[in-house]
């Protein structure tokens, strides 16, 4: 579809099951996304507003590993080779292993980049490196609170890909799209790098103005209350997530 926009929709490993997430993953990428996010599951995150804490909370509740996270994208990779894979998690699951094992491990499961929004792109414990070396790319994250000298030194650093905040606090919420977030979002891309645009991405219409700005806009809590909501019923779990993908990517 000529207009179809771009998505990459985030996603909790694990939550409320393997098995429920992975038909989540079926529906997502049946509605079109294009790349998915997946959270390795954290217990004290910076930027996740209540939906998607809770779900990370539920999912380590039943001891839930970083290798459980690893094997479930793994049989992502398996179930859609056509997909990109990012991770998404914060920097004491990648440090505390050692970067460079984490990586390789992230690496042969079919990632191809890694989220980390606690680890600053100009101190990043060696993680650009180690993702370089395992055929990965670093997408550092920006925020509308960085300081306009700190942000164009992010823009110019040469990263393929920069993750773009669109709003300062935690995720979740709606997030107005206005000349602001247009101005912001210029900023973050005017080094040549690729722009994702995410945070309280929750509609159609939101999408709509978004998607010129961005290579791709990014939607995670809203997924994640339709699973939260249906995860007793697995064919309206699907039927919900394949429907608001649809709605997102402009094909509803």
């Amino acid at each position: 579809m000529e207009n179809k926009i771009k998505l990459m929709s985030h996603l909790v490993a694990g939550y409320p099951s393997d098995e429920d997430a992975f038909v989540a993953a079926q529906a997502l990428v049946a509605g079109g996304a294009e790349i998915l996010e997946i959270q390795l599951p954290f217990s004290d995150p910076s930027a996740d507003g209540e939906a998607i804490q809770g779900a990370c909370t539920k999912v380590l509740s039943r001891s839930y590993k970083t290798q459980d996270g690893l094997n479930f994208i793994a049989k992502l990779h398996k179930a859609f080779p056509q997909i990109t894979l990012y991770i998404m998690s914060y920097g004491s699951l990648v440090f505390t292993p050692g970067v460079d094992s984490f990586c390789k491990r992230a690496a042969e499961c079919g990632v191809k980049g890694l989220i980390i929004p606690d680890l600053p792109f100009d101190f990043d414990e060696g993680l650009t490196e180690s993702c370089k070396k395992y055929g990965m790319e670093n997408i550092p994250v920006a925020a509308p609170s960085m300081s306009a000298e700190r942000l164009h030194k992010l823009a110019f650093a040469g990263f393929t890909h920069i993750y773009a905040a669109l709003r300062t606090g935690i995720t979740g919420s709606q997030t107005t799209i206005d000349s602001k977030t247009l101005d912001f979002l210029s900023a973050v891309s005017s080094g040549g790098s690729k722009v994702y645009g995410g945070f309280g991405i929750n509609d159609g219409n939101q999408a709509k103005l978004l998607a010129p700005a961005v290579e791709a806009i990014v939607a995670g809590s809203v997924f994640v209350r339709i699973i939260t909501k249906n995860q007793t019923d697995k064919d309206a779990l699907f039927s919900e997530v394949k429907q608001k993908a649809l709605e997102l990517t402009g094909q509803a």
